[in-house]
């Protein structure tokens, strides 16, 4: 080889790596917003058209959800009026529309007070099948095809009567001096017994995957919290579908929140502690969340745990409680499973978790809670197949484009074809 051909090839291989280095397909290093920040780009900056942003946020504001802005009163006009539909948990007065679009890591739109906590409702789900996921990569969880019931023993929990407005819980003395009064339940129940629960051993419930509970395709059966599994969005002849034949685990979808309310109980009996504290030392901080997001149970999820009163999480805060968090911190949850579980140089989540929690079931619109797969592009018709959503009533949306690389919160939207409009405005001249 002569010097002057080798001399042509480095030229024809720095004008590839250029050509490389200049393409907008360049990798380069994905931004995260540190904690207390989050740097803004303008539409342009990031691809997007400013009037598609504009008209993509005034769509989201006019579609504000009609219901009450009193969420309590909200409760008691709809699940409310269910059996066993007393409310249990804590509810806030929302605000009004709300929301951010992130594009490229970078905030380019926003609206409403992002900044404010507010119930998410079934948005919940989704941070219980990351306490689930955390276990699972760390191999406190073996296999998901394994029966939950191998990883939760009886539990003593405290037998409460909502409503009974009791001036202060009447908690035996040995476990009130045992607990710091600031863990103790608020008044609104009164406890005047233990019980022994065992809500993965009777015949149907002993072959329930973890798999199952994540999906929705359980089929549990059983009451956690005063709340029978039949009580939640009961269907046609009330006393027949108490006693209907179960369904074998694994093979009908069915949306329930007594089961994921079980699905918290049972990642609180692997964790050993409470799951707030696991979300935030394993996830919130380390997206740089804030310190204002709360997670609550119901007055009477109370268990005794390694000698400690601690509150079971709601799970998808069908009766209050939940998740109760800032827009802005929705975002961040958001953008770190857009990034497949990664934030910065660290795997917050698996890449494998990620992508089992977007696999489509028995239902394939639907992967784990609470991750809606956007299939065939029917939920969604604007935007792309492998989108998928964190949603809870309200509607609380979060929207996560992997291929527009893209995240739009949405709260208190009146439908999911309302967000369709506002993806399809907001997509209008991208690149």
């Amino acid at each position: 080889m002569t010097a002057s051909s080798t001399g042509s090839r480095r030229v024809a291989a720095f004008l590839l790596l250029s050509a490389l280095a200049a393409s907008p397909l360049a990798a380069q290093a994905a931004y995260f917003p540190p904690s207390g920040s989050w740097e803004r780009r303008t539409p342009a900056q990031v691809g997007l058209l400013q009037a598609s942003v504009d008209s993509a946020v005034k769509l989201a504001i006019a579609a504000e959800s009609t219901t009450p802005r009193d969420l309590l009163q909200n409760h008691l006009s709809s699940f409310g009026q269910e059996p066993h539909g007393e409310a249990v948990g804590p509810f806030r007065r929302r605000a009004g529309a709300t929301g951010l679009i992130i594009r490229r890591g970078y905030i380019v739109a926003e609206w409403g007070n992002p900044d404010r906590v507010e119930n998410t409702f079934s948005a919940t789900k989704s941070f219980v099948s990351t306490t689930v996921g955390l276990a699972y990569d760390r191999k406190m969880i073996r296999d998901l095809k394994e029966p939950v019931r191998n990883y939760v023993p009886p539990v003593v929990a405290l037998k409460g009567t909502p409503g009974s407005m009791a001036p202060l819980a009447m908690v035996p003395p040995d476990v009130m001096g045992t607990t710091p009064p600031a863990a103790l339940p608020k008044s609104g129940v009164a406890f005047d017994a233990f019980e022994m629960l065992e809500p993965f051993e009777s015949d149907h419930n002993r072959k329930i995957t973890w798999d199952h509970m994540l999906r929705q395709t359980s089929d549990w059966q059983g009451t956690l919290w005063g709340k029978p599994d039949w009580a939640d969005r009961p269907q046609g002849d009330l006393e027949q579908w108490k006693v209907r034949r179960r369904n074998e685990p694994g093979t009908v979808y069915t949306y329930n929140d007594v089961r994921v309310n079980a699905l918290a109980l049972a990642s609180l009996m692997v964790w050993r502690r409470p799951l707030p504290q696991v979300l935030r030392e394993l996830v919130m901080d380390p997206i740089g969340a804030s310190n204002t997001w709360r997670w609550y149970g119901y007055d009477n999820s109370w268990i005794v745990l390694d000698g400690q009163l601690v509150q079971s999480m709601s799970g998808g805060a069908h009766w209050g409680g939940g998740m109760i968090i800032s827009a802005r911190d929705m975002a961040r949850f958001g953008y770190l499973t857009l990034r497949k579980g990664k934030w910065g140089d660290k795997q917050i989540l698996s890449e494998e978790w990620i992508r089992m929690a977007t696999t489509p079931g028995v239902n394939d619109g639907y992967g784990f809670m609470n991750y809606f797969l956007n299939t065939g592009r029917r939920a969604m018709p604007s935007a792309p197949e492998q989108s998928f959503q964190h949603r809870g009533a309200g509607n609380n949306i979060i929207y996560v484009d992997p291929v527009n690389d893209l995240v739009v919160v949405a709260r208190w939207i009146n439908s999911v074809r309302s967000m369709d409009g506002v993806i399809r405005q907001l997509l209008t001249g991208s690149r």
